[in-house]
């Protein structure tokens, strides 16, 4: 078994966008691909030395903890050099045992209130709410940092189970200051309307990774989107 890893050091600005009043240009907030091999960390480093990246969540899905720990310590390591944040998907315990900048979690993955119970007030909580305002709401009130709408088109990353409008993008910029990301099939050809309505952040996987250009090239391709 593994040493516990705890390596921090996102960026303080990235951090600040999660507690504020003015919404600021949206970002790129990247997730790994459903499996990942002994080359990622060289892919990810391209990608992130390619242009502007917010976040980075680790998202393995199938795997238990200690595969996933094992997998994350050079991946976290890279985005505390980059000054991007490192957030792993669905586990508390895992966000805790890593250190790390935050968790996303989903609608069966544990209530926000207790994640910030365990991981205190600097981490970063991330909730998805499918296409449901309801779920959104609640999120917010239970203290979640920004919640996740979508998905917005058909991604080959997972089986979509939900569909969002990209009109509950403007309602909940109307109602609530707490960030949203949109995730689901966004590229750099879809994304204008999703960053249009009000998009906080934008979650991207297969736009990165398969781009035929290499991941760099998949993250300059957001540049002209996102400024």
């Amino acid at each position: 078994m593994m040493d516990d890893v705890s390596i921090s050091g996102a960026e303080d600005d990235f951090a600040s966008r999660f507690h504020r009043e003015a919404r600021e240009p949206c970002g790129l907030y990247l997730i790994s691909p459903p499996s990942i091999d002994t080359d990622f960390p060289d892919r990810l480093a391209a990608a992130l030395d390619a242009g502007d990246v917010a976040a980075f969540q680790l998202r393995l899905k199938g795997l238990d903890d200690h595969a996933i720990a094992r997998a994350a310590a050079p991946l976290q390591a890279l985005c505390a050099d980059r000054h991007v944040a490192f957030i792993v998907n669905d586990s508390i315990s895992l966000a805790k045992r890593l250190g790390t900048d935050g968790v996303h979690l989903g609608q069966d993955d544990g209530d926000p209130r207790e994640a910030r119970q365990i991981l205190g007030r600097e981490a970063q909580i991330g909730v998805t709410c499918h296409n449901s305002r309801h779920l959104a709401m609640e999120a917010g009130d239970a203290g979640a940092d920004y919640v996740a709408f979508g998905a917005f088109y058909q991604t080959g990353t997972k089986t979509v189970e939900h569909f969002a409008d990209i009109e509950i993008l403007r309602w909940w910029t109307t109602v609530s200051p707490i960030p949203c990301v949109a995730i689901g099939g966004i590229t750099a050809d879809n994304a204008a309307p999703i960053v249009a309505a009000g998009a906080d952040f934008i979650a991207v996987s297969g736009a990165v990774w398969n781009d035929p250009g290499g991941p760099a090239a998949g993250v300059a391709g957001f540049a002209r989107i996102l400024g």
